[in-house]
């Protein structure tokens, strides 16, 4: 790094994503330097953002690694079981037992777990963001926030990101982790493939009535999936997915009509179930990025790629992308290589493009399966349910597959250090 420059990367978005790679750089010994339009404090507030995150017991691996865990594991709730139905109220499968249209995935058949692993882990965003603060104020990592960048260069030796207060900041990369509509992979001339589901996803805490047991329950209906995700303090986050129309109007509904179609759509399984803090709409889509790395630019987690919520991998591949990005990056330097340039942000590139575009096409085609009312699709979907849920394998392979566990895997993930 020579003096004119301000850091190795500049990581544009200081979420989950761009925390998460700003720590595994430093512990790689790169100079990170995190900018973001949106004051931090304000990302831990309640009302910044209502969801709550499955985090795949790989990924966790990457925060305990990095220091992170430490801030975390005190909210996150362990995800022993998960049961999933089609057409079914909530805990059909609970009550019976796996049934021909439903699966049951517990973690105790994970092959490859270390330490008592769960299938994953329930955070909600606000504590994640919290916790990541924490962990980058020890790891003594600069932060530029509220910052706007108004220019771009990604042309020349070094990319140059101008600041709305007139600074030039300078950097062999820089790295786009400013989510879906992300403002620096527009700038970079970077276009998207993708189409909007018509559907929205309302999301809300509620608590709960009888303990949860750390189970998530997922069932299908055709308007779209009804996720029960179990939190700490016998909570759960409810992600409630319905036509555009149909979402605006639960938006819309007082606190009691709510609560009446709530208490209609989840059941009494777990007994009353009562709403909590506020509600929350976010539209659903599919993005992918035409290119993840150029010269002097790679693009992670939403910027890279946006999916449907259904199988709840979204931060995961962004995380995924991050474990990647800093080991290509961090074995870069220590190879004294130019660790913007094309030749190794590609190797990037290669390593991710398959995962993330078999994950997204996967995804879409269970967008399709599943939210709809087409008897011969129930019928098929059913059938494969049903002999998913029949071969230990074959079921094993897709909790691992949930679990981020499948494939060439960066250190991280596996729980080692850079």
């Amino acid at each position: 790094m020579t003096s004119t420059q301000d850091a190795d990367v500049l990581i544009v978005g200081a979420g989950v994503a761009g925390a998460t790679l700003a720590l595994a750089l430093a512990s790689g010994g790169l100079k990170p330097l995190l900018i973001d339009r949106a004051p931090i404090s304000d990302q831990w507030e309640p009302t910044f953002d209502g969801r709550a995150w499955a985090i795949a017991y790989s990924a966790f691996r990457q925060w305990k690694v990095l220091g992170a865990g430490e801030h975390l594991e005190s909210h996150a709730q362990r995800i022993e079981q998960i049961l999933v139905t089609d057409g079914r109220r909530p805990g059909a499968a609970a009550r019976g037992g796996p049934t021909p249209f439903g699966l049951r995935f517990d973690s105790g058949e994970i092959e490859d777990r270390s330490d008592g692993e769960p299938l994953g882990y329930m955070l909600e965003n606000r504590r994640v963001r919290l916790g990541m603060a924490q962990a980058l104020k020890s790891a003594k990592i600069d932060i530029l926030a509220p910052a706007r960048i108004v220019q771009t260069d990604f042309s020349g030796a070094a990319a140059r990101l101008t600041l709305d207060d007139g600074r030039v900041l300078s950097a062999p990369a820089a790295v786009a982790a400013d989510g879906r509509g992300s403002a620096m992979r527009r700038a970079a001339g970077i276009g998207v493939v993708g189409w909007p589901y018509g559907q929205c996803g309302v999301v809300a805490t509620v608590a709960l009535e009888r303990p949860h047991h750390g189970v998530a329950h997922e069932y299908f209906l055709p308007s779209g999936p009804f996720a029960i995700l179990p939190l700490t303090e016998n909570r759960a986050s409810l992600v409630w997915t319905e036509s555009n129309r149909a979402a605006q109007a639960l938006m819309a509904a007082s606190p009691e009509a709510f609560q009446a179609h709530l208490d209609r759509r989840f059941g009494d399984f777990l007994g009353a179930v009562r709403v909590l803090d506020g509600r929350f709409n976010y539209p659903l889509s599919m993005e992918l990025a035409e290119r993840i790395a150029i010269s002097r630019l790679a693009l992670v987690g939403d910027a890279a790629h946006g999916i449907h919520p259904i199988a709840g991998q979204g931060l995961n591949l962004g995380l995924k992308d991050v474990a990647a990005l800093a080991q290509v990056l961090v074995e870069a330097r220590r190879l004294g290589e130019d660790i913007g340039s094309a030749l190794v942000l590609e190797r990037y590139a290669q390593w991710r493009r398959f995962d993330s575009v078999t994950l997204a096409a996967g995804t879409d085609a269970f967008v399709r399966l599943f939210s709809n009312d087409n008897p011969l699709l129930r019928l098929a979907r059913g059938v494969g349910m049903s002999a998913v849920g029949a071969i230990g394998p074959a079921r094993r392979f897709f909790m691992q597959e949930a679990g981020g566990a499948v494939g060439d895997l960066p250190r991280l993930l596996r729980g080692e250090a850079l």
